[in-house]
């Protein structure tokens, strides 16, 4: 299956979750980062938060014996692990469920429930906002309700696999990973929202590619040096598309995601540079926008099953 169309986590420190507003103190919420890390006693391996809305974080905690309190976002968990029973009690409701690969865990937005998980856990949790998902319930043109169903461990392997795929895709790359997280974010929404509804969401997808004065308009940004220039809502304005239509319309155009578009590109600018001996490949890294040049190296052997200095020595 070809990935999202919507790479690295951002490693964040305790003191960067931010705590609750007293407004959401009040109303009886949380943040959802906060919550678990109240609740599972630890911090995330990564997390990754998106100004346009969403959040997803890696966790690795221990058994888990304990309530969870009402959270401001809709969380939805991926398990990837071995497989164990686990309980979740909501008032006098008892559900039980099995851990493994393929199954998903849904808590909406202002739910609250015991849990009790016997072993360690590996998961993938998208936080996500109601305003998003309403908002690409918009742009899909869906009818019905909204409202997410409580889920334990309810087998979907194409949730959990879009899911997992953020631990797995990510590559140090700001650009690159911000856009891949806006996709993932979308597509998962929109995932949720045919079979995790109310009423399983239909929509009409519309035919055909961008124009092509759009579709350059929209290469040129993703050329750009600018990382905020290649954001999904900044190419999806100039569009004149919602981020729904125009992720459709450019792979429609393209054959690939945006992301998988920039994603290419950058390698082969990577190739071009590398063929100039002059640039050490930690330069390469640094003037393509990696973390680091491990980083770099990582996505360069992902894509081409070869080290730069390797792939350097073939070319040349």
């Amino acid at each position: 299956m070809s990935k999202p169309c919507l790479s690295d986590f951002s490693q964040d420190s305790p003191a960067e979750i931010t705590s609750p507003s007293q407004n959401e103190t009040q109303v009886g919420t949380q943040q959802p980062a906060n919550e678990m890390s109240r609740v599972l006693r630890t911090t995330p391996v990564h997390l990754a938060a998106d100004p346009s809305g969403g959040a997803i974080a890696h966790w690795h905690h221990d058994a888990l014996h304990d309530v969870v309190e009402p959270m401001t976002d809709h969380v939805i968990m991926a398990y990837n692990g071995s497989i164990q029973r686990m309980e979740r009690r909501s008032g006098r409701s008892v559900e039980t469920g099995t851990f493994r690969p393929g199954v998903v865990v849904i808590i909406p937005a202002g739910a609250s429930s015991r849990w009790d998980i016997p072993k360690p856990v590996d998961v993938v949790q998208l936080y996500l906002p109601h305003t998003t998902l309403k908002r690409v319930a918009d742009e899909a043109s869906t009818a019905g309700p909204i409202d997410l169903l409580e889920r334990t461990a309810q087998p979907d392997p194409i949730t959990s696999r879009l899911l997992l795929s953020a631990a797995d895709v990510l590559e140090g790359n700001g650009a690159l990973d911000a856009l891949f997280r806006q996709q993932l974010t979308d597509l998962l929404a929109m995932r949720l929202l045919a079979a995790h509804s109310g009423k399983p969401q239909a929509y009409q997808p519309t035919l055909g590619g961008l124009s092509p004065s759009v579709l350059r308009g929209a290469i040129e940004r993703l050329r750009s040096d600018s990382d905020a220039d290649v954001s999904l809502a900044t190419l999806a304005s100039d569009s004149g598309l919602s981020r729904f239509h125009f992720c459709r319309a450019f792979k429609e155009s393209t054959g690939l995601s945006p992301h998988n578009w920039l994603r290419r590109y950058r390698l082969e600018q990577a190739m071009n540079m590398l063929r100039d001996r002059k640039n050490s490949v930690a330069d390469v890294a640094a003037a393509l926008g990696y973390a680091s040049q491990t980083a770099f190296a990582a996505a360069f052997r992902k894509l081409t099953g070869e080290r730069p200095s390797d792939w350097r020595r073939h070319a040349l």
